[in-house]
C-alpha cells in the first residue's frame, strides 16, 4: 500500500489534525525567513560586528535552505515522511532556541546555518503531506489553507520579532517560536501514520554536489554582489564561473546516469514545467515589496518602525482575504484564478510607482492588502495546476523544486531591485547636483527655494539630503516598475496552462 493510500485510509478528524499539525509547522518555519532582517542592528550591537559580518547570518541561513531543499525527495524516499518532518521541526526549534543563547558572532552563524538547513524539508514536505491527505477534488481548499503559511509567516514574523525585540532584545524573537515548536513536533508525532520501511537507495553524490554548488554559488553572488559592486569583484566573477560549471556537471550528469538525484523528467509534463516558471516569478513579486518598502519609509519617509509594522501586517489581512477568496475562485478554471491574482499585482505595482514621499499612511494600508489578496489568490490555482497530473510518489521531490525555485526568484529578485534602487540613486544625484549652482536662477529666486538656500553651508547640506531623497525615490520608482512588469509577463505564461488535468 502507498503512503499516500495510507493517508487517505485514516478518518477525516486525523486528516484535519494532520493538516494543522504540519500547517503549524511550516507556518513557525516561513516565520523566521524573513525575522532575522528586523534584528540585524540589535544584533550587530551586541556582536560588536560589522554591517558587512552581521549580514552573513542572513546569507548562510539561505545557503543552507537553499542546498538541502532538493534533498527532501531522497530523504524521504529513505527514511520516510513522519520520521523526515519529526527531526526537521524537532531540530528546527531546538536550532532556533539556540540562536537566542548565542553569544558571539560564530555562534549565531553556526545556530543560523543548522536552523535553515535542518528545517529546510519542513514547507515542501509539509505541503506534499497535506496534497495527499485528502482527495485530490479538495486540492483547492487544502491549498489555501497551507498556502496561508506562506505568505503570512513571512509577514507577520517580522512584525512580532520586532515588537519583542523593541520590549526586551533581539534574543526574544527567536525564543517565541520556541513553545510553538514543541507543540507542532508533539502534534506531528501524534497524528502522522507510521512510515513505511524506507527504501535503501544510493545518493547520487555526484548530482547532489554539482547541484549544491551551483546553487551555493548562485546564492553567494545574489546576497555579496551589491556589497563588492558586482562583476568588477573577483569574488563575484569566481562564484559566476563556478556555478555555472556546477551547473552544467548537475545536468550532463543527471541526463545520462540511471539514478539522479533529481528526476528532471519530471519537466516533461507540461503542467508542472509551466508551474515551475509561474511560480519563480511568484516568489520574484512576492517577498519584494515587503522587503523594499520599510527601508524606503524608515530612510526617506520618515516613518517609524511601529507604523512601518503595521503596514507589513496588513499585508498579512489581505493574505487572508485573497485565500478565503479561493474557497469560491478554487471551483473556477485555474488559468482565471492567476490572471485574478497576477493582475492585482500588476494594479498594486502601477499604484506604488505613483507614489512619492509624501505618501500618507492610509494609502500605503490599502496597497498592502491589496498585494496580499493579490498573492493569496494565486497560491492555489498556481498549486493546483502545478501538480494536477503528478503521481503522488512524485509529490516531495517535485514539491522540493517547487519552493526552491520559489526562494531563488525572491533572491534574484531582491537584488536586482536593491541594485537598481543604489545605481540609479547614484545616477540621479549626480544629474541633480550639477544643477545647483549660483548660475541657476531658480536657486537664487527668493520664495521658491522654501527652506533650502545654497547660500550657507548649512542650507546645502539640506539641500543634499533632499536630492538625495530625490534621487533615492526614482530608483524606487524603478524597482516597482521591475514589479509590475514581472507580474505583467506572469499573465502572458498563464495562458498557456491547459484547462482540464489530464488523468494522472
Amino acid at each position: 500500500m502507498s503512503e499516500s493510500a495510507t493517508l487517505l485510509d485514516l478518518s477525516l478528524t486525523r486528516r484535519i489534525l494532520i493538516l494543522a499539525s504540519v500547517v503549524l509547522g511550516s507556518t513557525l518555519y516561513a516565520t523566521t525567513l524573513l525575522v532575522a532582517s528586523t534584528l540585524l542592528p540589535q544584533m550587530q550591537g551586541t556582536m560588536a560586528a560589522t554591517a558587512d559580518e552581521i549580514a552573513w547570518t542572513t546569507t548562510f541561513n539561505i545557503l543552507a535552505t537553499a542546498i538541502v531543499t532538493p534533498m527532501t525527495g531522497y530523504l524521504v524516499t529513505r527514511f520516510g515522511r513522519r520520521r523526515v518532518m519529526l527531526v526537521c521541526v524537532s531540530g528546527f526549534t531546538l536550532a532556533t532556541w539556540l540562536c537566542g543563547q548565542a553569544d558571539s558572532l560564530e555562534t549565531v552563524v553556526l545556530w543560523r546555518i543548522l536552523q535553515g538547513g535542518i528545517g529546510a524539508p519542513v514547507i515542501p514536505l509539509a505541503n506534499a503531506i497535506v496534497l495527499d491527505s485528502f482527495p485530490r477534488r479538495q486540492a483547492g481548499l487544502v491549498s489555501s489553507i497551507f498556502g496561508m503559511t506562506v505568505v503570512l509567516g513571512p509577514a507577520i514574523g517580522p512584525v512580532f520579532g520586532g515588537m519583542l525585540a523593541e520590549a526586551y532584545n533581539w534574543r526574544w524573537a527567536f525564543y517565541m517560536i520556541v513553545p510553538a515548536g514543541v507543540l507542532a513536533a508533539v502534534a506531528l508525532r501524534l497524528t502522522l501514520p507510521a512510515d513505511r520501511p524506507g527504501i535503501r537507495i544510493p545518493l547520487d553524490w555526484t548530482g547532489f554536489l554539482a547541484l549544491a554548488t551551483a546553487i551555493a554559488c548562485v546564492q553567494l553572488v545574489l546576497s555579496r554582489g551589491q556589497r563588492l559592486d558586482w562583476y568588477d569583484s573577483p569574488e563575484i566573477i569566481l562564484e559566476t564561473c563556478l556555478a555555472v560549471l556546477a551547473f552544467y556537471v548537475f545536468l550532463a550528469h543527471s541526463l545520462t546516469t540511471a539514478r539522479p538525484f533529481l528526476n528532471l523528467g519530471l519537466l516533461l509534463n507540461r503542467d508542472y514545467a509551466l508551474g515551475m516558471v509561474l511560480v519563480f516569478i511568484y516568489g520574484m513579486v512576492n517577498f519584494t515589496p515587503i522587503v523594499l518598502l520599510p527601508s524606503l519609509l524608515q530612510q526617506h519617509a520618515g516613518y517609524p518602525d511601529s507604523i512601518i509594522g503595521v503596514i507589513v501586517g496588513y499585508r498579512g489581512i489581505g493574505g487572508i482575504i485573497g485565500f478565503a477568496s479561493t474557497l469560491l475562485i478554487g471551483r473556477w478554471d485555474p488559468r482565471l484564478g492567476m490572471g485574478i491574482g497576477f493582475g492585482l499585482l500588476v494594479v498594486s505595482g502601477l499604484w506604488l510607482a505613483s507614489l512619492d514621499l509624501n505618501v500618507g499612511v492610509e494609502v500605503l494600508l490599502l496597497n498592502a492588502v491589496l498585494q496580499g489578496v493579490a498573492v493569496g489568490i494565486i497560491w492555489v490555482p498556481l498549486t493546483v495546476m502545478t501538480f494536477r497530473s503528478l503521481e503522488s510518489r512524485h509529490m516531495a521531490e517535485a514539491m522540493a523544486l517547487f519552493h526552491l525555485l520559489r526562494n531563488i526568484g525572491s533572491s534574484l529578485f531582491i537584488s536586482l531591485s536593491v541594485a537598481e534602487i543604489i545605481q540609479a540613486t547614484t545616477m540621479n544625484y549626480s544629474r541633480m547636483t550639477e544643477l545647483v549652482t549660483p548660475y541657476n536662477r531658480v536657486l537664487t529666486t527668493p520664495g521658491l527655494m522654501g527652506g533650502w538656500t545654497i547660500e550657507t553651508l548649512p542650507g546645502l547640506a539640506a539641500l543634499s539630503r533632499e536630492i538625495n531623497r530625490q534621487a533615492a525615490m526614482i530608483g524606487y520608482v524603478n524597482a516597482f516598475g521591475m514589479y509590475t512588469l514581472a507580474s505583467a509577463a506572469a499573465i502572458l505564461l498563464v495562458l498557456l496552462a491547459r484547462r482540464r488535468p489530464r488523468p494522472a
